[in-house]
């Protein structure tokens, strides 16, 4: 009896144990499939998962680029916009006229006398009949003594002389200075231009106007046994403070003068002419070609670049957090239902 109730047990045992074989068979059989797809589907979504995380990737790191690009042309408009501001472009303009405002010529001949000033037109200067000798005065002249502006001490002698206008009939100013005698070397008379002759008239201190006139431009000389021909340009400067300064450019030719008078002379012979060179106005401004406007607009574009950029980087980053919790949250459910 005790080995039958043995082997009772141990047929129980057996047929318990081929029981749970027998459901964990099925168990198998049925998680079996599931769990075949589990490994085919979630590799291929994880391939995918990987590439769109490497394009999100690559994508941010270009947009991150050109922001950097973008910070630094901010950087460059600035800088230029500023050295612009300090060095400004000098912008030269011609203006066409046919009369100019005539200009004042102020002699200084020391000893020298005036022996004749005349108008001429086309170019044309008439051959001397009487040289050395006093002729005709048709100019407008006027003398003035005022004080000498660098010393304040000296007594200066100017003669001031209406210059040309009609630039297009060519009209020149001849003189003829004489010089009895001197006891340099060499001889010469100072000249100075100034803007206007009219200006001088009106002026009620006629001696202050020479006196600014003299600290202002600039003064030339012409020789004695020579004909100066002086061809004279205008430049007007506009300055930051909106005044303008004038002054002349002019061009020099000499030619010797051939003393055909029959006895030996001591005397000094000067002859000068004064013609404009041409009927342009040369205006000297300085520009700054740095536009406020356009660099206000480049700024703009730029931030708004740098904004959308920004804002792109920060929907990828979120993208890819979002798509990489999916693919934590598929792979958890396939580990339970495997589980």
């Amino acid at each position: 009896q005790l080995s039958e109730d043995v082997e009772r047990v141990s047929e129980n045992r057996t047929d318990e144990r081929e029981g749970e074989m027998e459901v964990h068979e099925d168990a198998s059989s049925v998680i079996l499939p599931d769990s075949e797809l589990g490994t085919t589907a979630p590799s291929l979504r994880f391939s995918k998962t990987c590439l769109k995380n490497v394009f999100s990737v690559i994508l941010l790191f270009i947009y991150l680029l050109l922001m950097a690009v973008a910070v630094f042309l901010v950087y460059q408009t600035i800088s230029d916009f500023r050295e612009k501001l300090k060095h400004p472009v000098m912008s030269v303009s011609y203006k066409e006229v046919s009369l100019y405002d005539a200009p004042g010529i102020a002699f200084y001949p020391g000893k020298a006398r005036l022996l004749s000033c005349k108008h001429h037109y086309y170019d044309h200067i008439p051959p001397l009949i009487n040289p050395g000798q006093p002729g005709d005065i048709e100019c407008t002249t006027q003398r003035i003594n005022y004080t000498d502006p660098f010393t304040n001490q000296t007594m200066k002698y100017a003669l001031v002389v209406q210059g040309p206008r009609d630039v297009k009939k060519k009209e020149l100013v001849f003189l003829q200075f004489h010089l009895n005698g001197t006891d340099q070397d060499f001889s010469a008379i100072d000249y100075l231009l100034f803007s206007s002759f009219q200006e001088f008239i009106n002026s009620p201190e006629k001696a202050e106007f020479m006196k600014d006139c003299e600290s202002s431009y600039s003064s030339w000389k012409f020789s004695g046994g020579f004909r100066t021909w002086v061809k004279m340009s205008l430049v007007k400067t506009k300055e930051e403070d909106g005044s303008e300064t004038v002054e002349f450019k002019q061009e020099t030719s000499v030619v010797n003068y051939i003393d055909q008078r029959t006895k030996p002379r001591s005397d000094q012979l000067f002859f000068v002419v004064f013609e404009w060179k041409d009927p342009f106005i040369q205006t000297v401004q300085d520009i700054i070609t740095a536009n406020p406007w356009n660099m206000i607009a480049l700024l703009c574009g730029i931030f708004l670049a740098l904004f959308k950029a920004a804002d792109f980087a920060k929907l990828s980053v979120k993208w890819m957090i979002k798509i990489r919790k999916r693919h934590l949250q598929r792979s958890r459910q396939v580990r339970n239902h495997i589980n």
